[in-house]
C-alpha cells in the first residue's frame, strides 16, 4: 500500500484557474475579438443579436474588464481611495471609521466601485501614496480623513487634478476650496456637552482629546475653552491622547491624581470613555455620583457598558454615504460643494448626573492597581 504521505507528494499541483479573456469570449461566441472589444465598450459595428450573446457568454465566463487596461486606454479605473494616517493599533477598537467605511461602502458598492484602502505611518507616505496612485491611474479620486493644521494635502490633490472630498472641514484658516468638504460643526456639538454639564451643576471639567494637530481636535479644544469662558468654568481644560484605550486609560489616571480632579470628563471617543469608566471602576469612584462620564461617539460600547454612557450620537455610516455620493457626484462633473452633515445631538444616559459635593478626590488605591 502507497503511504499517504507518498501519494500526496505525487498528486499534480492545483492550476491556478485562468481569467478569461477577450479571445476565450470570441472563441465561444464564435466572432471575431474585434467584435467582442466592440460589444463589451458600448462601441457601435455589431448587430444587437451579437452584442446580446457577447455580453451572455462574457457573463458565462465570469469575464470582468481589466481595470489596468481600462486606465491606460484613458477609462475609469473603477475605484477610489482612502489613505489613514494614523496609528495601525487604534483602528482595532476604534468603532468610528468602521461605521465610516461602511456607509462608503453602501454607496459606492451601488455603483459597482471598488475602495482601495491603505494604512500609513504619516501625512508624508499619504502624500507619497496619492502620488503614486495618480501616475499610476489606481483611482478616479480619493475620500480625505483627518483635515490637519497646515495640511498638504488639498494643495497637492488640487496640482494633480485629482478629484477628491474631505470628510471633516478644514482647520480655521486653511483654503480648501478646489476640494468638495463633508463636516459636521464639531465647536456646536462640543458646546451642548459643556451646556448639558453645566446645567448639571459640574464647574470642573477636562476633556481627553484625541491625536493633536488634526483640525477637529483643534476645534473642539478651541470649542471648549471658548465655552468654559463664556460659563466661567476656569477649571476646563483639553489633554491629547493618540485614541487609544491605554492611552485614555493613563489620561485619566493623571486626571484623577491631581490635587483638585474634575467632576466630570469628556472623552474624544466611545474606547476612551469606557476605559475611562473603568479606571474609576479600579479606584472606587462612583459613576455618576462622584464622576461623570461623556463619550463624543456613541457606539455599542456606550450602551452595554455599566452604567450607560451619555454620548454625542450622530449618524456616522450617513456621514460615509454622504462622502462617497459626493465623490461620485464630483467623479460625474458635479460643482466642488461644502456640505454641512447633520449636527450631533447628546443623548444623556445614567454616566452623568450633578456632582458629589467634594468631586471624585484622590482616593486611595491598590499599589499599582491599573498603572500601565
Amino acid at each position: 500500500m502507497t503511504p499517504p504521505g507518498d501519494a500526496a507528494r505525487r498528486a499534480p499541483a492545483t492550476t491556478p484557474a485562468r481569467r478569461p479573456t477577450i479571445k476565450d469570449i470570441a472563441r465561444r461566441a464564435g466572432v471575431s475579438e474585434s467584435a467582442v472589444s466592440f460589444a463589451l465598450n458600448g462601441r457601435p459595428g455589431v448587430s444587437q443579436g451579437t452584442r446580446d450573446r457577447i455580453h451572455r457568454v462574457a457573463e458565462e465566463l465570469g469575464w470582468q474588464p481589466n481595470s489596468a487596461a481600462r486606465a491606460l486606454s484613458g477609462e475609469r479605473a473603477g475605484c477610489v481611495g482612502l489613505v489613514l494616517a494614523r496609528p495601525a493599533h487604534t483602528l482595532g477598537v476604534e468603532s468610528f471609521f468602521l461605521q465610516l467605511v461602511s456607509g462608503v461602502q453602501e454607496v459606492l458598492a451601488a455603483r459597482k466601485v471598488a475602495l482601495l484602502f491603505q494604512v500609513v505611518e504619516d501625512i508624508d507616505a499619504e502624500c507619497e501614496l496619492h502620488r503614486r496612485w495618480w501616475a499610476e491611474k489606481r483611482v478616479d479620486g480619493v475620500l480625505v480623513v483627518d483635515p490637519r493644521a497646515r495640511d498638504p494635502r488639498p494643495e497637492l490633490l488640487a496640482s494633480l487634478g485629482l478629484p477628491a472630498v474631505v470628510i471633516g472641514a478644514p482647520a480655521a484658516g486653511e483654503d480648501a476650496t478646489a476640494l468638495s468638504t463633508v463636516w459636521a460643526d464639531d465647536s456646536a456639538a462640543m458646546a451642548s456637552v459643556l451646556a448639558h454639564l453645566h446645567s448639571l451643576g459640574h464647574r470642573r471639567v477636562v476633556h481627553v482629546a484625541g491625536l493633536p494637530g488634526l483640525a477637529h481636535t483643534e476645534r473642539r479644544i478651541a470649542s471648549l475653552r471658548a465655552a468654559a469662558d463664556s460659563l466661567g468654568l476656569t477649571d476646563s481644560r483639553s489633554v491629547t491622547t493618540d485614541y487609544s484605550d491605554a492611552e485614555g486609560a493613563e489620561a485619566t489616571r493623571r486626571i484623577l491624581d491631581e490635587p483638585a480632579p474634575p467632576t466630570a470628563i469628556i472623552y474624544d471617543n466611545d474606547v476612551m470613555a469606557v476605559a475611562g469608566a473603568s479606571v474609576a471602576a479600579e479606584r472606587g469612584i462612583r459613576v455618576p455620583a462622584e464622576l461623570s462620564i461623556v463619550a463624543w461617539d456613541d457606539s455599542a460600547l456606550c450602551r452595554v457598558t455599566h452604567p450607560r454612557l451619555t454620548a454625542l450620537v450622530r449618524d456616522t455610516s450617513g456621514f460615509g454615504r454622504l462622502a462617497a455620493q459626493e465623490l461620485l457626484d464630483r467623479l460625474d462633473g458635479g460643482p466642488v460643494r461644502s456640505i454641512q452633515a447633520e449636527l450631533p445631538h447628546l443623548e444623556p444616559r445614567e454616566s452623568t448626573g450633578p456632582p458629589h459635593p467634594q468631586g471624585a478626590g484622590r482616593r486611595p488605591h491598590p499599589q499599582g492597581a491599573g498603572r500601565g
